[in-house]
């Protein structure tokens, strides 16, 4: 009877909104009239989905490297039942330069007022889509759950100088995170008319998905738009200016004009901003596969054309990590970590080099990574890139944002799921994210899902959800996960046994990556 009752209300809420706007009352839950217009979704189960709502005008034509304008309101009700194209990228999937969309799933009994949650996808700034992400059972905990498109490679980061002058008050070159900022806006606007609270809205990413909420977290023209942020695994930017640094605007620049020399178009003026406009879509995203960008990241090289985040002095003021410590972020509470085997990104191709990354430290490297000198170099490589990549970084980010007086919780990430843990030794990157949208499935198929893969599922979206629901991960019976303090080793680990809160296995080898950084800074 009380599921009766709220669909009731949800119901006549949308009834009034399509009044409101001088268009018929609807009694179907799954329709919703926003500003441009009405969409129909899909009632599934106990899960209403709304996919590939334009948020934007597609950027096509005079709009690319432009920042995202306002999508055009449509007269026919909008089909909401399947995700829009990605963006461009190498990867053999549904693409197009059209591709600014959002999508939303909420519990088909919604009121208003839930919470909202903005996932932002990872892959390194030059793939991902958000069609690879189920949303709908993270809705089932009561909030309601966005994905968003956004642009890619040298699509969403390239600042060819031109477009300074073409566009003066616009920033310049960072288009992806101006797409990520425009979805923000469209949710603050149009995410009611679902049954959403826009004064309560998350946003949370993995990978360069979570360097985006960074980024996010510490631009100037983004604040106001969430209420929390969820870093899983931050990368490009990452916790520590040094590592997988913004890109200076001048070398952004160049790399612009380079790219368009290699495709046979001189000069760095409006004729030919023209001519790279002109180029098709596909010759674009050449050579900037995943596996490219990162193979070049762990060279501490470039792709021709892609700078990833870029110093635009707009949008990007300043590298994270110099933000947090000036007070120039979002005074927001934070959820940060990373995984136990993450993305061992660098290069060394002995023991002696991999150490000499060290410096002054390199001895005391050996005793802590390798103190018998029986550890073979793959492991080493794993561990040692991990922990300067992400770890390491993910741990002093949170004890800025502690310093700051934010609320923050600090976590690791080491559960294999039961079917994978005769050949995994750890948590690899990413590899927390089904759990987090109590989805274990997706990683393993349905068939092989354990009763601690559902478990640990369960504890994991249920403080990810109470988060974004309260600023404050605990409840429900879930094991009580205390505030990150810096002064005390401590951290939560989600296990093969459980969640376990207790002193961090690898301090000491953190440790030293603070040595190495503190120093060097």
């Amino acid at each position: 009877m009380c599921q009766l009752i709220k669909l009731a209300i949800a119901t006549a809420f949308a009834s009034l909104l399509g009044a409101a706007s001088g268009q018929a009352a609807s009694p179907d839950p799954a329709r919703v009239t926003i500003g441009s217009g009405a969409v129909r979704g899909v009632a599934a189960a106990d899960v209403i989905s709304f996919k590939g709502i334009p948020y934007a005008a597609p950027p096509v034509g005079k709009l690319r490297w432009r920042a995202p304008q306002p999508a055009k309101p449509w007269h026919d009700v909008l089909n909401a039942e399947k995700f829009g194209p990605s963006c461009m990228q190498t990867d053999e999937i549904p693409k197009s330069e059209d591709c600014l969309t959002i999508n939303i799933w909420r519990p088909a009994a919604a009121t208003a007022k839930l919470p909202v949650m903005v996932w932002i996808y990872g892959g390194a700034l030059v793939h991902g889509n958000s069609a690879m992400y189920p949303g709908e059972a993270l809705a089932r905990q009561g909030v309601i759950v966005v994905s968003l498109n956004y642009r890619m490679g040298r699509f969403g980061f390239f600042a060819f100088p031109a477009s300074a002058t073409e566009a003066p008050d616009e920033p310049i070159g960072n288009y992806g995170y101006m797409d990520q900022i425009a979805a923000l806006k469209w949710v603050h606007e149009n995410i009611a008319a679902f049954g959403g609270d826009p004064n309560n809205v998350t946003i949370f990413g993995e990978s360069a998905g979570a360097g985006s909420v960074m980024v996010l977290l510490t631009s100037p023209l983004s604040q106001g738009l969430f209420t929390k942020a969820i870093m899983e695994s931050p990368g490009i930017p990452t916790g520590r200016s040094k590592v997988l640094p913004v890109t200076a605007l001048a070398d952004a620049e160049k790399m612009a004009v380079d790219y368009a020399h290699s495709a046979g178009i001189n000069g760095s003026g409006a004729m030919a901003l023209a001519a790279l406009r002109a180029l098709p879509a596909q010759r674009i995203v050449e050579g900037t596969s995943a596996q490219q960008e990162l193979a070049a990241l762990a060279a501490d090289k470039y792709l021709v054309g892609v700078a990833g985040p870029i110093l635009d002095g707009k949008l990007i003021v300043e590298p994270p990590e110099a933000a947090v410590a000036a007070g120039h972020q979002a005074k927001v509470p934070i959820i940060i970590g990373a995984n136990d085997r993450d993305l061992a990104l660098g290069m060394a191709n002995s023991k002696e080099a991999l150490f000499a990354m060290f410096g002054p430290h390199a001895d005391e490297a050996r005793k802590v990574y390798d103190p018998n000198g029986d550890v073979p170099l793959s492991e080493l490589q794993q561990q040692v890139f991990a922990d300067r990549i992400f770890l390491e970084p993910t741990r002093h980010f949170a004890n800025e944002t502690v310093w700051a007086g934010q609320p923050t919780w600090w976590y690791r990430f080491s559960y294999v799921a039961g079917s994978a843990r005769q050949k995994m030794k750890g948590a690899m990157h990413g590899m927390e994210i089904p759990y987090i949208l109590d989805s274990p499935g997706a990683l393993v198929g349905n068939k092989a899902v354990t009763t601690d893969d559902k478990a640990m599922a369960a504890a994991a979206s249920g403080y990810w959800a109470a988060f974004a629901m309260t600023g404050d991960p605990n409840g429900a019976g879930r094991p009580e996960w205390p505030r990150h303090d810096p002064s005390v080793d401590r951290v939560i680990d989600f296990t093969n046994k459980g969640v376990v809160v207790g002193p961090d296995p690898v301090k000491q080898r953190i440790d030293l990556w603070q040595e190495v950084w503190d120093q060097q800074h």
